[in-house]
């Protein structure tokens, strides 16, 4: 998670607020609202995940023993899965209410400090026996939700160093 991000931004060094903004195409996000997008992914199932473990973590230690998965398939990359989802999380920033690039880095960095302090020192086995259900994932461990998390930060951020690399030709 922290790896993958750092090596976007990174290449984000030098880039101007209004290539930032600027939309490759019409109806198409910039890497400021893909930016934006990928947090809101995180920072919406970051509270539910985080319920889950102080509402039900008693129940996850009954089940300790059971087997679980900690691997999934990146649907993501599969040419049956639904794209048009993304509008659930609408960037809250955009052409017309832009922010900074330091502004989106604070924040998605802030929540993902968040997201590796809650995941480490937890029990596995207690996380690989909390489910969350996903209408496109199905029933999801808490450990293959962070898989998913990833994957899904993956995906927009390949599209972010596709913008970033026309920019520089």
């Amino acid at each position: 998670m922290d790896s993958q991000r750092e090596s976007v931004f990174a290449m984000l060094d030098g880039l101007t607020d209004e290539l930032l903004w600027q939309r490759p195409a019409p109806r198409e996000w910039s890497i400021g609202e893909i930016l934006d997008h990928n947090y809101l992914l995180f920072a919406s199932f970051y509270p539910v995940v985080n319920r889950m473990w102080t509402w039900l973590g008693w129940y996850g230690r009954l089940r300790r023993s059971r087997p679980y998965k900690t691997e999934i398939e990146d649907l993501y990359r599969s040419p049956k899965f639904p794209q048009w989802v993304g509008f659930l999380w609408t960037p809250r920033f955009n052409t017309r209410k832009p922010v900074s690039l330091a502004q989106l880095k604070e924040e998605m960095r802030d929540l993902h400090t968040n997201v590796r302090r809650f995941y480490e020192g937890k029990d596995e086995d207690v996380l690989g026996n909390l489910y969350l259900y996903d209408p496109l994932f199905g029933w999801c461990n808490l450990i293959v939700t962070l898989r998913i998390g990833i994957y899904h930060d993956q995906l927009h951020f390949d599209d972010v160093v596709k913008q970033v690399s026309a920019f520089r030709r």
